[in-house]
């Protein structure tokens, strides 16, 4: 049966690798969209086999009016006929690893104190007839104390916050990690300061702690154009070496804060950097280490203790 508007010979293994997908909670849109458009591409040449030919070709099809920064929609088509394998059909061509496209990692720009002092100084004047009035001091004041990604402050629910305890549940995170967070005093009556503001605005029935002016969840690009409005009103500069400042950089400001206080006060860094990947939700070392290695004030004198700390901890991920 089509049900996800699939129109060629390859529709039902496409709605039964969704739904597979879909029925262990790693639902993704942008996945979807892609066998969508391979769909489309086989009806529209005629292809009845899932060979080397027919997944090669709208593979280069694809490259070609795609960003070459953007070519991780290559992995759905793999795993397609890796599913198509081993459910029955060993002929599915499974794409070549000649074809995976390559880690780009973005630049951080790294925050200094002042620049964060003007940013929330500015941030608590900001004003829009939006929620983001007294919205945007709590949102990137949980990013920048709790290292926080912008889809987990998005994401949170109201009853992820447990202001008794000073904890907040962050829930089916990049990965599907989940984890408990400790938050401090000052972090828990902002929270509960800005609930109150929103809850008298629209109500106590709302399941986001975060909303739009419609009462729906904040949207990825809000955050990023009050992030910029506020950067810009606070003064500060739209580029420090060629880097652009994004709401991503309050998570690098929170790894590489916490590094360099264990430094001052003497901590064994190598020992510590576990317990910063298991806060931030990484699931391996490779991801915190990024943070070391991307802070010049950092390079040389945590050489040896990375070196160090890699041949000591095992390779393995963190479960939430």
């Amino acid at each position: 049966m089509k049900r996800h508007g699939c129109a060629s010979v390859f529709a039902g293994d496409i709605d039964a690798f969704i739904d597979f997908k879909a029925s262990m909670g790693i639902a993704c849109t942008s996945r979807n969209w892609t066998l969508y458009d391979f769909d489309r591409y086989c009806v529209r040449h005629g292809y009845k086999e899932f060979d080397r030919q027919t997944v090669e070709g709208w593979v280069l099809a694809r490259k070609r009016a795609t960003s070459p920064n953007h070519l991780t929609w290559m992995s759905h088509i793999r795993e397609l006929g890796r599913f198509m394998r081993a459910n029955g059909n060993g002929d599915a061509y499974v794409l070549s690893d000649d074809f995976k496209a390559k880690m780009v990692r973005v630049q951080p720009y790294l925050l200094t104190r002042a620049e964060t002092d003007a940013f929330f100084a500015a941030a608590a004047e900001y004003g829009d007839a939006t929620p983001w009035t007294w919205q945007a001091v709590c949102f990137f004041g949980l990013m920048h104390p709790c290292g926080l990604r912008t889809c987990e402050v998005r994401g949170l629910q109201r009853n992820d916050v447990h202001l008794e305890t000073g904890e907040i549940d962050i829930m089916w995170s990049k990965g599907h990690r989940s984890r408990k967070l400790a938050i401090t005093d000052e972090v828990a009556g902002m929270i509960a300061s800005c609930d109150e503001r929103t809850s008298a605005a629209f109500g106590g029935e709302r399941s986001t702690l975060f909303t739009s002016s419609i009462g729906d969840p904040v949207s990825p690009s809000s955050v990023g154009l009050v992030f910029h409005r506020i950067w810009d009103a606070a003064g500060l500069p739209a580029e420090k070496g060629g880097k652009r400042p994004r709401p991503h950089a309050f998570r690098h400001h929170f790894a590489y804060a916490n590094i360099e206080r264990w430094r001052r006060d003497g901590a064994d860094i190598g020992a510590m950097l576990p317990y910063l990947a298991k806060y931030m939700g990484h699931s391996t070392f490779d991801s915190t280490y990024y943070y070391v290695h991307t802070s010049p004030d950092f390079l040389d004198e945590y050489a040896d203790i990375v070196a160090d700390a890699e041949s000591l901890l095992p390779e393995v991920g963190f479960d939430g």
